[in-house]
């Protein structure tokens, strides 16, 4: 079961000190998401990185300096999607990146087969957007008949809940008010959502 991090909105102390720390306790993927900063402010963050984890980090915005980092991961939000399309995904494909998406309509998973994944949110209530509130019923279960990428469960994902994401039927979870909301205890805390994974 995958676990992905989504870095946070705003900035943080130290913020890439704590990316290299969790890439050095096991994490696998990194969404870099930061809607409010410009590209240079994005750079700054990015030159900060070990290089040896570029190549796990997927960039939400300016894609665009995908290649001068070694980033080979790519995520369309929403509305990114919309003004894409498949001719330019299919490049991007033959090319070596790795795709994903966000969608908030579960009926839309069937329609994204360019992607390699997609976030699905949100599947609990938020921990980062207080107000923002799962839709699901308590007995969910996702419907994978016509879904061709991985869907990852988004919103108030945390060690208790885990085991019912995999339950659900989810490929991962991505995780980001449990890592950002106390940024000194970051680590510690995806040590504990790591040793919760369901096998």
């Amino acid at each position: 079961m995958d676990l992905i991090v989504i870095s946070s909105p705003t900035v943080v102390d130290d913020e890439s000190t704590i990316i290299n720390n969790l890439f050095q306790a096991g994490l696998k993927y990194f969404h870099v998401r930061k809607r409010d900063n410009d590209i240079n402010m994005v750079r700054q963050l990015l030159n900060r990185i070990a290089p040896q984890f570029h190549a796990r980090i997927s960039l939400h915005q300016f894609h665009q300096i995908a290649n001068e980092y070694g980033i080979q991961r790519l995520h369309y939000t929403g509305q990114a999607r919309m003004l894409s399309n498949a001719q330019k995904w299919q490049v991007q494909a033959k090319e070596g990146f790795t795709l994903s998406t966000s969608v908030h309509d579960i009926t839309a998973l069937h329609t994204l087969a360019h992607f390699d994944y997609a976030f699905y949110g949100p599947v609990f209530n938020s921990i980062s957007k207080p107000g923002y509130q799962s839709t699901l019923p308590a007995n969910f279960k996702l419907d994978r008949s016509n879904i061709k990428t991985k869907v990852i469960a988004l919103g108030g994902v945390d060690g208790s809940n885990l085991t019912k994401v995999r339950a659900m039927g989810f490929d991962g979870a991505a995780i980001l008010g449990t890592i950002w909301n106390d940024p000194d205890k970051a680590i510690s805390h995806f040590t504990e959502l790591k040793e919760s994974l369901p096998v």
